[in-house]
């Protein structure tokens, strides 16, 4: 009798209070974005901050040469509030696969949607009015080879002697 009291009497865990939790502030607020062109994928997040922009950990304004550097920023210099947004974030870009000249354009997209996103729907319009490839992607793609040729459309050359 007195083991089925010591059985029914078991002891209860003891809840402990839990201790205040210190208040961390409040993280601040990513963005993340990404575009395509042709078999290039920039991914693009942003954070406040002093308003650099890095495109794979390089600092922008190190970028060679100066036309794909502007092709990257086209985003930015589209206007004034694009430019005051910009300046107010850390931008950084993960680029990868394809060529210059197209990795170039995935980035600056990838730029344009963080600031099209942050902003405001104007900011947005303009860009679709000035060059649409900065807010959609390109749906372009390299089309398949055929059979009965090097390439989609080219045929081999034929010799008749």
């Amino acid at each position: 009798m007195e083991a089925e009291k010591e059985s029914s009497e078991k002891k209860k865990p003891v809840r402990r209070k839990r201790k205040s939790a210190v208040k961390k502030a409040p993280a601040p607020k990513v963005i993340f974005t990404k575009s395509k062109r042709k078999s290039s994928i920039a991914r693009a997040s942003a954070v406040p901050g002093s308003g650099k922009i890095r495109v794979n950990s390089v600092p922008i304004e190190v970028i060679e040469p100066e036309e794909t550097r502007m092709e990257m920023l086209k985003g930015v210099y589209i206007s004034e509030a694009a430019k005051q947004i910009a300046s107010g974030l850390d931008i950084n870009v993960n680029v990868h696969g394809g060529g210059v000249s197209s990795q170039a354009q995935a980035t600056a997209g990838a730029i344009a949607r963080v600031i099209a996103d942050v902003g405001e729907d104007s900011i947005k319009n303009i860009m679709m009015e000035y060059d649409r490839r900065l807010i959609k992607d390109d749906s372009r793609r390299v089309e398949s080879k055929k059979f009965l040729g090097p390439k989609a459309r080219a045929r081999f050359q034929t010799s008749y002697r």
